[in-house]
């Protein structure tokens, strides 16, 4: 009888140890879970027309779903944030010269593909307009009213010589480096680079 006991109490303490695993792994679980937030970030560089649109489309789903996003612009992406009716003085040569060379605007933007001397372009914006597809500025304009948060990459505007006087007016937009945008995309259950 007590080889009987014995193995019965081994097998319980193996059932108590067993539990303790799943309630310590349980405890884990959570803890991962709630360092998630509902948060969309992307990290934007290209400046071309179709991949800026592409990442305000995803951008207006997740905000139209309730979900926090952010995008963080840098290098050639700063093109689409350029006001085609702001200039900024006090500019060295070689910023100035980025300034003629780079697009000033979103609706100045080239394709990534197809560009066609400019005509793809006109062809996109032809087709989205007759399909009832918003514009890019009409993307901007509903990703402000969204919530959709602008960081725009201090490093990168500093390079290129660009000046926060010549940016658009976006009541969510703000300054800052790759740093914040780590930190950022780092709480976010959604990490996109594009």
């Amino acid at each position: 009888m007590l080889p009987e006991i014995s193995n019965q109490t081994d097998q319980e303490n193996q059932i108590i140890h067993l539990q303790e695993q799943i309630d310590t792994l349980q405890t884990k679980i959570t803890s991962l879970e709630n360092l998630k937030k509902d948060q969309l970030s992307i990290a934007i560089v290209s400046g071309d027309m179709d991949k800026i649109m592409a990442a305000m489309v995803i951008s207006l789903a997740a905000a139209a779903m309730d979900t926090h996003v952010k995008l963080f612009f840098s290098f050639w992406s700063l093109s689409a944030l350029r006001d085609k009716k702001k200039k900024a003085d006090g500019k060295d040569f070689i910023s100035k010269m980025f300034g003629i060379m780079l697009p000033r605007g979103r609706n100045k933007l080239k394709l990534s593909n197809m560009n066609m001397a400019g005509m793809g372009p006109l062809m996109i914006k032809y087709l989205m307009k007759k399909q009832g597809v918003l514009s890019l500025g009409q993307m901007f304009k509903e990703a402000s009213e969204l919530g959709v948060e602008i960081t725009v990459c201090e490093m990168s505007m500093n390079l290129m010589g660009f000046k926060k006087e010549e940016m658009i007016d976006y009541p969510n937009l703000r300054y800052a480096g790759a740093a914040t945008f780590v930190s950022e995309a780092n709480e976010s259950s959604i990490q996109l680079f594009i």
